[in-house]
C-alpha cells in the first residue's frame, strides 16, 4: 500500500477496512441479470452502488471482467471458428463492457479509468502498469479490459495476473453462489459453506475457485482468494471489513 496521501474527500469517514487494496473479479455473464445476453441496466447500476460504498471507505480498487455476456450472444456463429480468434473476439467484448462499467460508476460519482491490454487508443487507454498503480494510489478505480491480451488464457487468469502485479492483498471472486460449498447448494440442501480453505485442501476436493492457471498463479504468488455474491446486498462491504462473508482461499 502506498503512502501517499488519500484523497481529501475519503479521508475521515471511512470505517477500518480488512484490505487496503484488491482486486475485484467480475463475470461478464453477471451483467446480464435476468437477460439471455447483454448489459442489463439495473443490474450493472446495482453492483456500481456496492463499489461506489467501498471506494468511499478509501479501498484501492482494481476491476477484471469478462465478457461471456455478449460473446455468449454471438456464440452460435463463432462454432468451427480459430480458437485465437475466438478469444480476441471475447477480449474486445470485455473492452465494451470496461466502458459500460466506466460509465455507469460515472454516475454514482466515481471516477475509474479503463486500461486494455490490446492497444486501442481511440477507445481507452493501453495499460502500463506504473500508470495503473498511481490511478489506485490517488483514489481512482482501474478497470483492466482485454485479460491478459493473449488468446488461450481466460479472464480469471488476467485478474490473478493483474492481481500480482498492483500487489493487491487479495483477488475477490464474485460470482452467483455466496462463497465455495462442499457441494452444489442449488442441488444439495446438506451443502455447507466453507469460511476458509487452503489451496492445497481445495485443489484435493477437486473444488472449482478460479480455473487452473489463475488458481495455481495465485497459490504461487501467496495471493489469496475471496469468492463471494455480487448478487447479495452488501456483500462485498462485508468482505472489505473482514466479515463472515464468502469464502477464502489461503496458503
Amino acid at each position: 500500500m502506498s503512502s501517499m496521501a488519500m484523497p481529501a474527500d475519503r479521508v475521515g469517514t471511512a470505517p477500518a477496512v480488512a484490505y487496503k487494496r484488491v482486486l475485484l473479479k467480475l463475470s461478464g455473464e453477471a451483467l446480464m441479470g435476468d437477460d439471455a445476453y447483454g448489459i442489463n441496466r439495473a443490474t450493472i447500476d446495482s453492483m456500481c452502488r456496492e463499489i461506489a460504498e467501498v471506494d468511499a471507505m478509501g479501498v484501492e480498487l482494481a476491476i477484471v471482467i469478462g465478457g461471456g455476456n455478449i460473446f455468449r450472444g454471438v456464440a452460435g456463429g463463432a462454432a468451427g471458428m480459430d480458437r485465437a480468434t475466438a478469444d480476441y473476439m471475447g477480449m474486445l467484448a470485455t473492452v465494451m463492457n470496461s466502458l459500460a462499467l466506466q460509465d455507469a460508476l460515472r454516475h454514482v460519482n466515481v471516477t475509474a479509468r479503463v486500461m486494455s491490454a490490446l492497444k486501442i487508443e481511440q477507445v481507452v487507454e493501453s495499460y502500463v502498469r506504473p500508470k495503473a498503480l498511481r490511478y489506485l494510489e490517488g483514489g481512482k478505480v482501474v478497470i483492466f479490459a482485454a485479460g491478459t491480451g493473449n488468446p488461450f488464457f481466460t479472464t480469471d487468469t488476467a485478474a490473478a495476473l493483474r492481481g500480482a502485479e498492483i500487489g493487491a492483498e487479495v483477488v475477490l471472486k464474485a460470482t452467483k453462489v455466496d462463497g465455495v460449498y462442499t457441494a452444489d447448494p442449488l442441488k444439495d440442501p446438506d451443502a455447507r459453506r466453507y469460511q476458509r480453505i487452503t489451496f492445497d485442501e481445495a485443489i484435493a476436493r477437486h473444488l472449482k475457485v478460479m480455473d487452473a492457471t489463475a488458481f495455481a498463479l495465485c497459490r504461487d504468488q501467496k495471493l489469496p482468494i475471496k469468492v463471494f455474491s455480487i448478487f447479495k446486498e452488501g456483500a462485498l462491504r462485508r468482505v472489505l471489513l473482514g466479515e463472515d462473508e464468502g469464502t477464502l482461499v489461503h496458503v
